[in-house]
Formats: structure tokens, C-alpha cells, sequence
């Protein structure tokens, strides 16, 4: 039931904190990093930015950088890398950050059940995190980006697989449409494909090079 799923989660979070982070090394004690998990979840699918966190929770943002990198190091919290390669444009350069499973990510911000979640802030960030976290366990050798211009033009994964440049763009719309970011992005990165992910079931193309389709479809694509 989801009631005892969340409380299994609720209990993986508790051990978690208590006891594994302590044998990987990491000296903190468990509430300070209850906080700073549940921080993290609320920036999921954001750019991170490690000043702002530290204000919040009252800590210098190089004590807020070790907690990320302990995260991350513990296989909880994804740090996808910007990639600002010279484009001749502005780009962001700071990283975007995902807790790697959303069931902890729900579970973290309280979020019960389905209702819950369509009416959460994070539902985007959610479905975005889930898609990457599927995508990347199929894909051990790709090395993975996101992509972001000062003026707003961002790609939510760009990977290089095999010689190739592959966009991913992560949409929750029941028919993507093509966007002015899908292309800058195949321009500026001059993409071999770009693949559009969303919930639905129908495969469609919007333009040479760029195809709209399902995220199971997306990954036998990759594969």
C-alpha cells in the first residue's frame, strides 16, 4: 500500500542518516543533513546554487558543498555538470541537482500520494529526475550534461554516446511542441538528434533530427 511504502522510505531515510553516512565516513550529525537532504529536494531538477542554501540553513557554502558532495558520493543525490564548452554565448555554469530516486524525493517533501504530487511545485523536477536517473542506469559509458544559456535557452541532457551528440528535452505535456530552446540547442550544439521524452504513447517527428516519443521508447532508442 502507499502508506506502507512511505513509511519503508521514511524508515531507509532514518537508517540512512543515523547509521550508513556515518560508515562512509561522514561526521555530521543526522538532522543537520535531514535538513540539508530536504533542501536538496526542493531544488530538484534546479540549479544549484550553494550560497543560497547556506543562508538558509545557517551554514558557509563550503559546508554546503561537502554535504552535496557527501550526498552524491552516496549515490542519493545526482550533480549533473553544466557543460559550457565556448559557444559564443553566455552559458551557466553552475550544476543542476536530482535526488537519484523520486520515491526518497517525494518522501522527503512530505508528498503522500498522486494528488499530492500534481499539485506540487516539484512535479516537473520529479518527472524530469526519473527520466534522467532511467536513462543514464542504461547508459554506464555516456558521459551526460545539462545545458543552459544566461538568456535562458537549456537543454535537460545532452549526451555524448559513441561520437555523437544526443539532446534529451524532458516534457510533461501530452504533445510537445517544438520550442525555441529545442532550437538553439540544435544549433549551438550542433546535435546529432534530439529526443523529446514525455508520458504519452505516440512516436512523432517535429523536424529533421528531432522526435517526440515515450521514455521506454527513448531507451530501446539508446540502447
Amino acid at each position: 500500500t502507499e502508506a506502507a511504502s512511505t513509511a519503508w522510505r521514511e524508515d531507509f531515510i532514518r537508517t540512512f542518516l543515523e547509521r550508513d553516512l556515518a560508515q562512509l565516513g561522514v561526521q555530521v550529525p543526522s538532522g543537520t543533513m535531514r535538513r540539508f537532504w530536504t533542501m536538496t529536494a526542493h531544488y530538484s531538477g534546479g540549479i544549484w546554487n550553494s550560497s543560497e542554501i547556506g543562508r538558509s540553513l545557517g551554514e558557509a557554502h563550503t559546508t554546503v558543498k561537502r554535504h552535496l558532495d557527501a550526498l552524491s558520493d552516496a549515490l542519493v543525490v545526482r550533480v549533473l555538470e553544466p557543460w559550457y564548452a565556448n559557444v559564443g554565448k553566455r552559458l551557466v555554469k553552475s550544476p543542476k541537482v536530482y535526488i537519484r530516486d523520486s520515491g526518497l524525493l517525494h518522501t522527503l517533501l512530505g508528498i503522500a500520494d498522486r494528488p499530492q504530487l500534481e499539485g506540487h511545485p516539484v512535479i516537473g523536477g520529479s518527472w524530469e529526475g526519473f527520466v534522467i536517473e532511467q536513462l543514464l542506469a542504461g547508459l554506464p559509458k555516456a558521459n551526460a550534461y545539462y545545458w543552459r544559456t544566461q538568456a535562458g535557452a537549456e537543454l535537460d541532457l545532452l549526451l555524448f554516446l559513441g561520437g555523437r551528440r544526443i539532446g534529451i528535452e524532458i516534457k510533461r505535456a501530452d504533445a510537445p511542441t517544438m520550442t525555441p530552446s529545442m532550437v538553439s540547442a540544435l544549433k549551438d550544439l550542433e546535435l546529432h538528434r534530439l529526443l523529446v521524452v514525455y508520458p504519452g504513447s505516440t512516436r512523432y517527428k517535429l523536424r529533421s533530427k528531432v522526435e517526440v516519443m515515450s521514455l521506454a521508447e527513448c531507451m530501446a532508442e539508446l540502447a
